[in-house]
């Protein structure tokens, strides 16, 4: 942690945003969030027309960044009871197979779209989305595991994520650092995507 002209240790990263100055707060995920869970949707629910939803599994399967931009699946039944996202929400699984991959976090940027149950809704209030789930996939991945209870089947509920603690800078500085590692994640799909392709014409060629 840098250092003041006072010598005292300042709770800021090493590197930073130039225009940026103050100390992060610490705070607990319950000060700054409201902490819910998603209502039931099975597999076979989905349908090709209908609702957009997210299950669990597909935090797994799907969707590979922070941010879920497009939503992939959709359902047509009956949503009056279910659970809708607000644009900004982190949602994180219920239950996995390990501590460590079930602490998996995803910020939804659209309104709207259907939660299914053993889905994490965390609700944040002046703080961004998109940085809280950066956040929670790296420094606080470790935190997480540990309070996730279960052996053969993990589960994780917002009674366990309440006392979680983040650090976190202005708002405007969250959605600047937010941004700034979206951008990279695309940098870097870009050119794995680059790197597959190479790969696969330097199989065929060496096949002739």
């Amino acid at each position: 942690m840098p250092e003041n002209k006072d010598n005292k240790i300042l709770n800021v990263p090493n590197l930073r945003f130039p225009e940026f100055e103050g100390e992060w707060q610490e705070k607990r995920l319950s000060d700054i969030a409201d902490l819910s869970k998603g209502i039931g949707i099975s597999k076979d629910q989905l349908s090709a027309d209908g609702e957009p939803c997210i299950l669990y599994g597909e935090l797994y399967t799907k969707y590979k960044s922070e941010t879920i931009k497009e939503v992939i699946s959709k359902t047509n039944i009956d949503n009056t009871k279910l659970v809708k996202s607000k644009a900004n929400d982190v949602i994180i699984p219920c239950s996995g197979e390990t501590a460590e991959e079930i602490a998996t976090a995803r910020c939804v940027l659209k309104d709207d779209i259907l939660f299914g149950g053993d889905l994490n809704i965390i609700r944040l209030h002046g703080y961004d989305g998109s940085f809280m789930s950066y956040q929670l996939n790296g420094k606080r991945k470790y935190d997480i595991a540990k309070v996730a209870q279960g052996v053969s089947v993990v589960h994780l509920y917002g009674e366990h994520l309440k006392n979680i603690k983040t650090i976190n800078p202005s708002l405007n500085e969250q959605k600047k650092i937010a941004n700034l590692l979206s951008l990279l994640d695309e940098r870097i799909s870009t050119q794995n995507k680059i790197i597959k392709k190479l790969e696969t014409l330097i199989k065929g060629i060496a096949q002739h």
